[in-house]
């Protein structure tokens, strides 16, 4: 198996089709042996169900189903059970279209990087559609991660990351904040799992390459916004404080 797709989804039964569809036609082309991981992560419509459905037809796709744990826990039950030697992390709308993953393949496989994540931010960026309020709170929570915990990673929440799969399963086995042990939520809530993850891999010694993407902002009013943004900014704070603890052994 060469790539595995990761997707934790969360009641996105008006767009899971599509954006499997999309996957499925570019990876048929880019990758002679891949698969999707759709997680879904307690959905309450009919995300599982219509997933279940297509895979029957589409044997690339495999479907996992979480209790509700937030987009951190279904990432985390996704890379578990990925089989492929890269992992590729995506969220389920593709705001950053699936041939992006070409572009970060390079650097990946022909420069051979370990960890390599899509960036909204730099020299060939683009943002499409972003609303002010959620750039400017988004600006600000980055500002918080780069002083706490990733010095220099200029947009470490866009949701796409690709990753040896070695690379992936060592680090995901080491999360402290996010992990097996994540409560279980009866809200969508997307977290800070990617702050913990890329503050373990600097730890470890792990080479990261952040590549400019085009990214569309698609809205969504399963989550709030602010509200998100406050429980993300105290994970980050849990991270720095778990690593001055002596939590993170490497």
């Amino acid at each position: 198996m060469e790539y595995s797709i990761v997707i934790s989804a969360f009641n996105e039964a008006d767009k899971i089709t599509t954006s499997l569809t999309q996957a499925l036609n570019f990876m048929r082309t880019f990758s002679s042996s891949f698969e999707i991981v759709v997680v879904d992560d307690g959905s309450i419509d009919k995300t599982a169900d219509i997933v279940e459905e297509y895979a029957y037809s589409n044997l690339e796709i495999v479907l996992v189903r979480n209790q509700h744990m937030g987009k951190a826990g279904g990432l985390y039950t996704g890379v578990q059970k990925a089989r492929g030697d890269y992992i590729y992390l995506a969220d389920a709308d593709f705001s950053a279209p699936i041939n992006e993953l070409k572009k970060l393949s390079v650097w990946l496989i022909d420069q051979n990087f370990d960890i390599v994540i899509a960036s909204r931010e730099g020299i060939g960026a683009v943002r499409i559609g972003e609303p002010y309020y959620r750039h400017l709170v988004g600006r600000a929570f980055n500002w918080l991660v780069q002083l706490v915990a990733l010095p220099g990673i200029r947009d470490s929440q866009c949701g796409f990351k690709l990753f040896k799969a070695h690379v992936a399963k060592d680090l995901f086995s080491m999360l402290k904040v996010y992990g097996p042990n994540a409560e279980i939520t009866q809200k969508p809530f997307f977290g800070a799992l990617e702050v913990e993850v890329l503050f373990l891999a600097r730890k470890k010694g792990y080479s990261i390459k952040e590549v400019p993407v085009t990214w569309t902002f698609v809205k969504t009013m399963r989550l709030n916004f602010f509200q998100n943004s406050y429980k993300m900014a105290r994970d980050v704070l849990k991270i720095r404080i778990n690593d001055l603890k002596g939590v993170y052994r490497v």
